[in-house]
């Protein structure tokens, strides 16, 4: 028997659910409502999309999406799980796609329709190796084998000039940061080109390194069309740069999987735009088979969102989204969760609380560049913070030991 792919969806419809879920199955694989020529049953029973499962459920409510047909009766909802069969796209991300979303989010009898989840087969992991160097190798690369990575996005994300930017991570590493990042907004403009960001920051993370034995991950962010991209990447290699960030969604599946292929430093996957595919609950894909395919094209750290976020997500679906990213995947090396959005110091209690795990990379903005004491006092907040919560030692208890903690609470908390 094939190998297939299967796939969860959130539907709501007035269409009868059976009706509905052979209307999804056809329309992504033979493609058509009504039996064509040549369509034989051999045909149909080899690459026909098959319904496995139809569980009811209690309908959301909602408005139903523009152009949606509601006139056939009581809305009705639904998780419904379909087999593709692997003959129809082989192990391909892009094709993959075409298949499991494809025309779907804009057929007429759907109110609602959300990629949910994703069951692949081992014949991509075979294809797509997955993160180069994931948690091991970026915990090696920074030198922090233990712990809690704590990180940084350079604030403002905008507007400093190379050698400002040089004096910032000076500052940084003296405080003992695991990760500085360029933010998505800052790429290669003409106010700060990524060639002299390079050869600002690395005298900088190579100097410290001499001194120390130990350099910070700077993640350069090389996104851009793909020659370029390319020429970015060993921009930063041939200066002794560890890390480079890639805008997945900006890029593209495709591209990432082609930088993974060409890079030889870990690749830092950020999700911009992802709220464009993801934040209706009615239409998209859902963060949960998102990650998948991230990781699988080759990302070696994939943003998660922090609790208590300045964003629409929930801190439930926040912890959902890294136990998802902390869940083995078709044998390929374990993906690091990135936390962010205002995150500080007063996060990391119940950050542990909730995962259980250090095996994260907390980026605090704000929290670290906002600090009352500069810097180097956000940096070692976060530290006293998190080791705290290692240790099972109250905040409280930790910050009347830790001035810089306290600071962070009064600012903060």
């Amino acid at each position: 028997m094939s190998a297939t792919v299967e796939a969860t969806y959130w539907v709501e419809t007035t269409d009868p659910l059976e009706r509905a879920a052979e209307a999804m199955a056809g329309e992504q694989s033979t493609g058509t409502f009504v039996r064509v020529e040549r369509e034989t049953d051999e045909l149909r029973a080899r690459f026909a999309a098959q319904v496995v499962s139809i569980e009811e459920q209690e309908p959301s409510g909602r408005t139903p999406l523009p152009g949606a047909n509601t006139s056939d009766g009581p809305m009705r909802a639904a998780l419904i799980r379909l087999s593709f069969p692997l003959d129809n796209f082989g192990p391909s991300l892009p094709n993959l796609q075409a298949a499991v979303a494809g025309n779907l989010f804009e057929m007429r009898p759907f109110s609602s329709i959300k990629l949910m989840d994703l069951d692949l087969p081992a014949a991509f992991a075979e294809r797509y190796p997955g993160p180069a160097f994931g948690l091991a190798g970026t915990r090696e690369a920074m030198g922090r084998p233990t712990g809690a990575m704590i990180g940084t996005i350079i604030k403002p994300s905008i507007g400093l000039a190379p050698a400002e930017l040089a004096e910032v991570v000076g500052e940084l590493v003296e405080a003992g940061i695991d990760f500085i990042k360029d933010d998505e907004l800052q790429g290669n403009g003409p106010h700060s080109p990524l060639a002299e960001r390079v050869a600002a920051v690395m005298p900088v993370l190579l100097d410290y390194r001499e001194r120390t034995g130990r350099m910070p991950m700077y993640a350069f962010n090389i996104t851009d069309d793909l020659d370029t991209m390319r020429r970015n990447h060993d921009l930063v290699v041939a200066a002794g740069g560890t890390c480079v960030m890639a805008c997945i969604n900006l890029v593209g599946l495709a591209g990432v999987e082609w930088l993974r292929r060409h890079s030889q430093v870990a690749i830092h996957g950020h999700r911009t735009m992802f709220g464009a595919i993801t934040r209706s609950p009615q239409v998209g894909i859902h963060f949960r088979a998102y990650q998948k395919l991230a990781r699988l094209s080759g990302v070696d750290h994939l943003h998660t969102n922090g609790l208590h976020n300045k964003f629409y997500e929930s801190d439930a679906e926040v912890i959902a989204a890294i136990t998802d990213v902390r869940t083995p995947l078709l044998g390929g090396n374990v993906t690091v969760p990135v936390l962010s959005s205002g995150q500080w110091a007063g996060v990391a209690h119940e950050t542990y609380a909730a995962v259980g795990s250090t095996d994260l990379l907390t980026l605090a903005g704000g929290g670290i560049h906002g600090h009352p004491d500069g810097a180097a006092g956000g940096v070692e907040s976060m530290r006293a913070a998190w080791d705290a919560a290692v240790a099972g030692e109250s905040l409280a208890a930790r910050a009347a030991r830790v001035p810089s903690l306290q600071h962070a609470i009064d600012r903060f908390g």
